[in-house]
């Protein structure tokens, strides 16, 4: 006969000792989300200002990234699904007040949109490229001729997006590190910078690279900020945000957050971005990578210890 001790009186898969049903799916869907979310955010603020031709990767070609980073990120989401048959549900009601009715309405909006949007430039981008159905031209006239709103409603549901992935985590009251209102703002921030550096891999252009890094050094200097307070408030806060906030203050996250996400994923990266405004050699894949890599930690940094922080007192 087999004596197997329970001390807690439970033995519940994924729920003892923490929780843990969000596994490397999530993560990775929020990251692609707020990547995709960050490229079309520059694209169609770009075609706004009526700066296409001065920033030609960022509203064109960087935008081939957008549908196909949505379209994994989607397929990435319902594998993590329990109940895949069921998914359309979600389609059946509008919630306001649920994040994930807004997050799965926006979804099924932006996702076309971006194809429809690079769709529309394929005759520029690939010289001869011809729709062999009548329709298919008719309605790229008609994108073209209207890119301008099309661009605005874009540029509202990528922001949308860019919230949500934060907003998605900061609904679970019952964890003391996700239920900040800072993560909104916090993977907006992280989202639009992911972006921009695929924007700066993709692109040849000085020009459009300085006025991308421009901006990138920005959106740094902001996650950073939203990073310290962040910390602030759960170090001034009750004993489990307190406990939440030791993880990464000398707990089993320090390293993984400090060093990957803080350190090589922001500062390092800002550090080269400047020293390139400045008229240094910086490889140009460098920092875009870097930050591509800090926004991934960062993701999985954060679902994975959301997890493990709970109220007990």
């Amino acid at each position: 006969m087999k004596e197997e001790l329970f001390v807690s009186g439970r033995d519940i898969p994924n729920i003892d000792p923490y929780l843990h049903i969000w596994h490397w799916q999530i993560p990775l869907y929020l990251y692609l989300g707020g990547l995709a979310a960050g490229i079309l955010f520059f694209a169609t603020y770009y075609v706004i200002k009526g700066k296409e031709k001065q920033m030609q990767t960022t509203v064109k070609w960087a935008t081939i990234i957008a549908p196909i980073a949505l379209v994994i990120g989607l397929g990435a989401l319902f594998w993590d699904l329990k109940h895949k048959l069921y998914f359309w549900q979600l389609y059946t009601t509008i919630r306001f007040t649920s994040p994930m009715s807004w997050g799965a309405w926006t979804l099924m909006l932006i996702t076309p949109m971006s194809i429809v949007w690079v769709a529309s430039y394929m005759k520029e981008m690939i010289p001869g490229w011809d729709w062999k159905f009548g329709f298919l031209n008719k309605f790229e006239v008609w994108i073209i001729k209207n890119r301008v709103p099309f661009a605005w409603i874009m540029m509202i549901l990528a922001v949308i997006l860019g919230v949500y992935t934060g907003i998605l985590l900061s609904a679970f009251n019952a964890r003391p590190l996700w239920n900040t209102s800072i993560l909104g703002p916090l993977f907006l921030t992280s989202g639009l910078s992911t972006g921009l550096a695929a924007i700066m891999w993709m692109s040849k252009d000085e020009h459009e690279r300085k006025t991308l890094n421009r901006i990138d050094l920005i959106l740094i200097l902001v996650e950073l900020f939203l990073i310290i307070h962040l910390f602030m408030g759960f170090m001034a806060g009750s004993a489990v945000k307190t406990e939440a906030a030791s993880l990464f203050l000398g707990g089993e996250f320090t390293v993984s957050f400090w060093v990957f996400v803080i350190i090589l994923g922001l500062a390092f990266p800002a550090t080269l971005e400047a020293l390139e405004l400045r008229g240094f050699h910086v490889p140009a894949w460098l920092p875009p990578f870097l930050i591509l890599f800090g926004g991934l930690v960062f993701r999985f940094v954060m679902v994975e210890a959301g997890q493990i922080t709970r109220f007990l007192y």
